[in-house]
């Protein structure tokens, strides 16, 4: 599964982003639509005279065309002759594209445990509860490409699993050599539940609120870049998948 696997066309030209001029220099309809709860991430050019708007309604996305006297509003998918979706590139880059950079960014700001080189070409977010066994695999499976320094996993600490599961994070993620501690647990010496400061406890919750926010119902759950666009695999990846991941074949 990705965040969103479609790429941009080419040639859409985009006159504003979501930093868009104020409501009130938007068509009536538009203005009308957003006073019903609709969000408006940007505005394009469309065919036949028309403005499109990217647009999103409760994490539902769509686009609107308004006609060029600016009076009426059409909310649906633009096809051509050729049956060619021309509503999808305007979404992909003014509406998924922004995004994916603040879910990157916020995986990046969450508390995680690096496993591999801090120069490694290829970096991996994955969402890890201590008592999951399939991370444990994954951790092993990975192995190849972290230590010939090619990917660097980082794992979001998370304790959704069990009762012990957020202590579990939480000893892990305050141990002496986060890295380290990891590595051991993951290799099969379990570490066991432990008290820890306030700050560490946090951690472990705010992962957890993170792990909720994003939607996300699984650990491992993986999210990288591929071809400048977040890709999220849940759960063990299957060869191909995990090939794509790694950006190759195990040195």
């Amino acid at each position: 599964m990705a965040f969103r696997l479609s790429l941009l066309a080419t040639g859409l030209t985009a006159i504003a982003t979501a930093q868009m001029a104020y409501a009130g220099d938007w068509p009536g309809p538009v203005r009308a639509l957003t006073e019903q709860g609709l969000e408006v991430h940007g505005e394009f050019e469309a065919p036949s005279g028309l403005t499109g708007y990217a647009a999103s309604h409760q994490g539902r996305e769509m686009t609107v065309f308004v006609t060029s006297d600016g009076n009426h509003a059409i909310v649906g998918t633009m096809i051509d002759a050729e049956g060619n979706d021309l509503s999808e590139a305007p979404l992909d880059e003014l509406v998924r594209a922004p995004q994916e950079g603040e879910v990157w960014q916020q995986l990046e700001q969450s508390h995680w445990i690096q496993d591999g080189q801090p120069d490694a070409p290829r970096v991996l977010y994955t969402f890890t509860d201590p008592n999951c066994p399939y991370c444990r695999q994954f951790w092993e499976q990975v192995r190849p490409w972290v230590e010939a320094g090619e990917v660097q996993l980082r794992h979001i600490m998370v304790g959704i699993l069990s009762q012990n599961s957020p202590a579990k994070a939480a000893a892990l993620l305050g141990a002496e050599d986060p890295e380290a501690a990891l590595h051991d647990h993951s290799s099969g010496d379990d570490i066991g539940p432990s008290a820890q400061p306030r700050d560490i406890e946090d951690q472990v919750y705010r992962n957890n609120q993170l792990f909720d926010e994003l939607g996300l119902y699984a650990t491992p759950t993986t999210v990288f870049r591929h071809e400048d666009r977040l890709q999220r695999v849940d759960g063990m990846p299957e060869e191909a998948r995990l090939l794509e991941m790694m950006g190759g074949t195990a040195p």
